[in-house]
């Protein structure tokens, strides 16, 4: 697999798969770090996929735009966590461009984070194809960066400002073998982010 990466939807594209993600979480009002590890699955949305009009009703806008999209499960566990718990979820995202190279514009999803009402944030990628994601909710703000070291190897930074002022680091695995479901991976962590992230 080869790094093709030009605008936002090639960026997904290369994401769809089964990842192990290892993360490191700075708290800062604690001024604690905790790790987690969290197995995710992506999968892409095609356009003209039911569940992108879906998104684009919940959000007001116009399914036509939508260029595609992705539909994201997860299941993690961090260390601060009670015995037994853990993270499971899902989202779905569709992507609108605002340039005509699709290297910029609007990320919709079918809920927020840190909200579970529908929310929109934005997408450029940089001059070194690294994708970077800015959402804002109602209490806070989030900014993450995405950039593959290899085709198997992504990494992700993301800060947090609001209620909760936390700072991670990820580095997600490609899993190429043994495929599973994300609700039965052993011991995985929420990413809280568009890609299970």
């Amino acid at each position: 697999m080869t790094l093709e990466i030009t605008d936002a939807l090639s960026f997904f594209r290369l994401s769809c798969g089964r990842w192990r993600s290892q993360r490191s979480q700075h708290h800062l009002l604690h001024r604690r770090a905790e790790a987690g590890a969290s197995f995710i699955v992506v999968e892409e949305l095609q356009k003209g996929d039911a569940r992108l009009a879906e998104i684009a009703e919940r959000n007001g806008e116009e399914v036509s735009r939508i260029i595609g999209g992705c539909w994201v499960r997860w299941s993690g566990s961090m260390a601060w966590d009670r015995a037994g718990e853990s993270h499971e979820d899902q989202t779905m995202f569709g992507l609108i461009p605002t340039d005509d190279a699709g290297r910029s514009g609007l990320l919709l999803r079918d809920r927020g984070y840190a909200e579970k009402a529908p929310v929109a944030g934005q997408f450029r990628m940089d001059d070194e194809n690294g994708l970077i994601l800015t959402t804002d909710y109602e209490m806070m703000s989030s900014l993450e960066r995405f950039w593959f070291a290899g085709p198997n190897l992504r990494l992700r930074t993301s800060t947090v400002q609001g209620l909760s002022n936390n700072a991670s680091f990820c580095m997600e695995t490609r899993q190429l073998d043994e495929p599973q479901e994300a609700a039965t991976a052993t011991r995985p962590a929420s990413t809280g982010s568009p890609f299970g992230w």
